[in-house]
């Protein structure tokens, strides 16, 4: 999958903006790297929509496992793109009082919705109830707000980097954003999510610790790496 959005709505993380300084590399604006993910598959295989000038999201049917699909769905100007599995879906619908057919990503949804309506309802405690292999990016139009979060274990694999023109970009797999954010490139922290409205970035499987960046080394492909404080660092994929 591959989500971007512009400077306009979301602020590119300051630890990203220091990497890529650190290394200059080369990079490409965000419409050229949705378009060459979108030509990238089979037109078939493909799913592409423009967000107007907030951002693009497009996710790929081509080589995705039973055990992470990809799905996506919009409401109520709220749009989602999901991969993975949640093992306690069953519990969560009953939960939000959904239909018995919801699938993960209308759950996700409904969380959102939740979170956003009945405040004070902290992130936190909304994503520390999901349990499963997952990451998702969602953003609310009506609100230009965005939401972005990954399993606890990593188990789906999320990297996030910044475009030549200052775009945020989101990926499932490295090599897709490989070439258009230089060194402005890092895994996804575990167990954490991010919001332009929430307060950028934060763990929300230990909401009272800080998330850190530290610069990788020179030869790898990103140029930093996030962690929560205390927790063993997470070795950048290849």
């Amino acid at each position: 999958m591959l989500c971007v959005f512009s400077r306009d709505v979301v602020e590119a993380p300051e630890e990203l903006v220091a990497a890529g300084s650190r290394t200059p590399s080369p990079k490409t604006r965000a419409s050229e790297l949705v378009n060459r993910f979108v030509t990238g598959s089979s037109p078939a295989d493909v799913v592409s929509l423009q967000l107007g000038s907030s951002g693009h999201l497009a996710y790929s049917y081509a080589g995705v496992s039973p055990f992470r699909p990809r799905l996506f769905a919009a409401k109520d100007e709220i749009f989602c793109v999901f991969e993975g599995i949640f093992d306690n879906l069953g519990s969560l619908i009953q939960h939000y009082g959904l239909s018995k057919n919801s699938n993960e990503v209308l759950l996700v949804i409904e969380a959102y919705k939740a979170l956003r309506d009945r405040a004070p309802y902290p992130a936190s405690f909304m994503l520390g109830h999901l349990s499963g292999s997952f990451a998702f990016v969602l953003f609310d139009k009506a609100t230009s707000s965005l939401l972005v979060a990954s399993d606890a274990d990593g188990k789906v694999p999320l990297y996030w980097g910044i475009t030549a023109d200052g775009c945020l970009a989101f990926a499932d797999d490295v090599v897709i954003l490989k070439g258009s954010c230089g060194k402005s490139l890092a895994p996804f922290p575990q167990g954490c999510f991010y919001s332009n409205a929430l307060g950028g970035l934060k763990s929300y499987e230990h909401p009272k610790k800080k998330v850190t960046a530290t610069l990788a080394d020179e030869e790898e492909i990103c140029g930093a790496t996030f962690q929560v404080e205390g927790a063993s660092a997470v070795t950048a994929m290849h």
